[in-house]
């Protein structure tokens, strides 16, 4: 039996706190300093897309034995399995929705059950359907109302409770929309059936995401520069249709969160492979393997605790308390995890996923 890759959980704890970070400042309040801004700004959309390819290596790592083996049996296991996982995370990810309506949990109930629709389906196959799906949303778009539904000055969703609301957010327009976020989660499938083991073959995905990634953020910002023609009206335009920005996620930005999950995937499994022995990556690696507890917790406990406080001033914080805010969580949730891990194996919430779906 291959050993556990330790980078894999190490970059998903990096996801989480990305995530947290994001969040933190959506809800708490960005105000402030520029420079404070446009660092945090980083994070945006791509925290998320790095957490949903790392769904999908993870899934792929729990089926390969399985596909590998072509045995019916194992792999009608592996298919209920992942049916139970799916169906828990969506009911979890509703559960709190009324007071956190930028969940990604229930959407990833519906990416991981399309997955489970072409799991067995050829490597190749996987990534065209994922690139497909990329490449059909703006075709989409020329069809449906890309704002239906939306107040964009509030972030809020004027008919998310009725069916056809909920389903135009679920599927187009939501802050993840299936169609075509589920084409992260197809790439990290992909990913994870290659041989993450192979130093070679890691470093070679390192520098080829790497490049592309950097590739599309200068021809983004050069489409941008040069068809606007110094109009600031004219660039905010451009930057909807050539820009990296998750909404609407346009290829752009599709492709470009493919290539920085990759990158920092590949990153994190060569240097924790190197310093494994090293106390963060040790701390990191526990707190990747308690990173649905800690996306939950950090909008129930974090969000709840200055809620609590002070609510009316909630939206209205400055971008550097919600960075410290959310810099002193993502601490705290480090060390809970490493407190967790001598006791347990698993979280509180992966215990629970763990018992339902296996």
């Amino acid at each position: 039996m291959k050993q556990r890759i330790i980078g894999i959980d190490v970059a998903r704890a990096l996801a989480v706190i990305g995530m947290i970070i994001v969040n933190f400042k959506v809800v708490f309040g960005k105000n402030g300093q520029a420079w404070v801004e446009s660092l945090v700004g980083v994070f945006d959309g791509k925290a998320a897309a790095i957490f949903v390819v790392l769904a999908g290596v993870g899934l792929a790592l729990m089926t390969n034995s399985a596909i590998d083996s072509r045995d019916k049996v194992k792999i009608k296991v592996v298919r209920i399995r992942i049916a139970k996982r799916a169906f828990f995370l969506f009911i979890i990810g509703i559960s709190y929705i009324k007071i956190w309506p930028a969940d990604i949990l229930h959407f990833y109930g519906v990416y991981m059950a399309i997955i489970l629709m072409v799991f067995t389906y050829k490597e190749k196959t996987i990534i065209i359907l994922g690139t497909c799906i990329i490449l059909a949303y703006p075709i989409l778009m020329t069809f449906l109302n890309y704002g239906s539904g939306w107040d964009f000055d509030n972030l809020d969703y004027h008919d998310f409770w009725t069916f056809t609301g909920f389903m135009r957010n679920l599927f187009y327009n939501g802050f993840h929309p299936v169609i075509p976020w589920t084409a992260f989660m197809l790439f990290g499938y992909w990913l994870g059936k290659q041989d993450l083991h192979s130093d070679t073959f890691v470093k070679k995905i390192f520098w080829m995401s790497s490049i592309i990634f950097i590739s599309i953020q200068v021809v983004s910002y050069l489409s941008i520069s040069i068809l606007s023609e110094g109009n600031q009206e004219a660039a905010l335009e451009l930057t909807e249709i050539f820009g990296t920005n998750p909404m609407p996620p346009l290829p752009f930005y599709m492709f470009n969160g493919v290539a920085i999950s990759f990158a920092l995937i590949s990153a994190c499994i060569l240097i924790a492979k190197k310093f494994k022995d090293n106390f963060l990556i040790d701390a990191l690696n526990k707190t990747g393997q308690l990173a649905l507890t800690f996306y939950v917790a950090h909008v129930i406990v974090g969000m709840g605790i200055i809620e609590a406080i002070n609510p009316t001033k909630i939206g209205n914080y400055s971008i550097e308390f919600s960075v410290i805010c959310a810099a002193v969580f993502s601490l705290l949730c480090i060390l809970f995890a490493v407190i967790w891990r001598k006791h347990y194996n698993s979280g509180p919430l992966e215990w629970i996923l763990r018992k339902i779906a296996n």
